[in-house]
């Protein structure tokens, strides 16, 4: 049965499976940034946590984005579970550092699977992934921006209240 399947599509099943892992990852990714947004909002951080919903809804719809395109091509889109995610940060600047971290992440994965498509002259995958590509550049931008605000203003005194009205501002939402 799995040759048949194999038969309906041109999609290595090599590539399937990185996609699929993609798509879990981008569910944890909208996860994590929930929990940030929830402990942002529970500290005080009312923008914060504004910019962390915002980031958790893009990462469902990037995760949508590559679900769609593995049942378009004829491959088999897997529903993602999620690991639990952790709820608590040790401080404000910590959830910034590691929303950075988790962007890099993704963009390291990214390209692992642009190299593979490449590698597998699959270049229908190949193309469809640079929108992803070239999102992650803004997205990484955005997180160093973010985590940037917290060394040039500082966190002394009323610095984490402009901090929170600045990322408020970040990626083109309005205060």
């Amino acid at each position: 049965m799995k040759d048949l399947l194999r038969q309906r599509t041109s999609l290595k099943e090599q590539i399937e499976i990185l996609l699929n892992n993609q798509v879990k990852m981008e569910a944890e990714a909208s996860a994590k940034y929930l929990a940030m947004a929830s402990w942002c909002e529970r500290n005080g951080y009312r923008n914060s946590a504004a910019y962390f919903l915002r980031q958790s809804d893009e990462e469902r719809t990037h995760m949508l984005k590559i679900f769609n395109y593995l049942l378009t091509v004829g491959g088999t889109a897997i529903s993602p579970s999620i690991s639990e995610v952790e709820q608590e940060y040790p401080s404000f600047r910590a959830v910034f550092e590691l929303a950075l971290q988790g962007e890099i992440a993704v963009t390291q994965s990214i390209n692992r699977i642009v190299t593979a498509s490449r590698a597998e002259e699959d270049y229908a995958t190949e193309h469809f992934l640079q929108w992803f590509v070239n999102e992650q550049v803004e997205e990484e931008d955005n997180a160093r921006r973010a985590l940037e605000l917290f060394d040039v203003i500082g966190e002394d005194g009323t610095g984490r209240y402009h901090i929170d009205k600045a990322i408020g501002k970040l990626g083109g939402a309005a205060e």
